[in-house]
This record gives structure tokens, sequence and C-alpha cells, in this order.
């Protein structure tokens, strides 16, 4: 069996670096993943996938993109769940274990 990702998206925020209880950087991110079909309105649609990244795919992440670049990930889904007022609660989340940088929306904007 295989859990495998790929995915390419801008990054919808600038990426914040953080560090774990157990002193391991970490950064999330979240991707906007466009749809490859029309809604019934002729519209693109477009998923917010939150992404995990660890250790120096974190620090290079948070070093080099920011809001709007482009990037693929590959990585693997992951679901979480939690219990709130009483309610099972589930997260799908992408654990990323590499990251492209494709294209900077700066440099776009320039040319």
């Amino acid at each position: 069996m295989h859990n495998l990702v790929y995915l390419i998206g801008r990054l919808v925020s600038d990426p914040e670096l953080k560090t774990s209880e157990n002193n391991k950087n970490y950064t999330t991110i979240t991707l906007a993943v466009q749809r490859n079909f029309k809604n019934a309105d002729g519209i693109y649609d477009t998923d917010f996938l939150k992404c995990i990244l660890w250790n120096g795919i974190a620090t290079n992440v948070n070093e080099y993109c920011k809001k709007g670049d482009l990037v693929g990930v590959k990585g693997r889904l992951q679901v979480r769940k939690y219990e709130e007022n009483e309610e099972t609660k589930y997260i799908t989340e992408i654990i990323v274990d590499k990251i492209s940088f494709l294209a900077s929306k700066k440099l776009e904007n320039e040319s």
C-alpha cells in the first residue's frame, strides 16, 4: 500500500518557523491548489490544503518562500482526530517530504 501525494500550488501566507516541544523546527503552510475542471458556474474551484514541514525543509521554506510563491510538494496524507465539545473532529493534512520552489510571485510580477 502507498500513501503518496503530489501537489502544485501557491502559498496562501508567509511561512513562520516554529519549534516543537522536542526542539525540532517545523512550519505549517497552506497551499491553494486549483482544480483542473470548472464548476457549474464556469469557474475553477480552489482547494486550500494544510501542509506540515519539519527540520531542514521547514527552515528552507521559511527562508526562501513568501506568500504567492508557486511550489510543488511530495508527501503523505495524515488524518488526526481530537475531541471538542464531546464531538470527534478530524483534520486531514499533508506531511511534506520534499518541496520544489517553482516560481516566485514577486519575480513573475516584475517580468
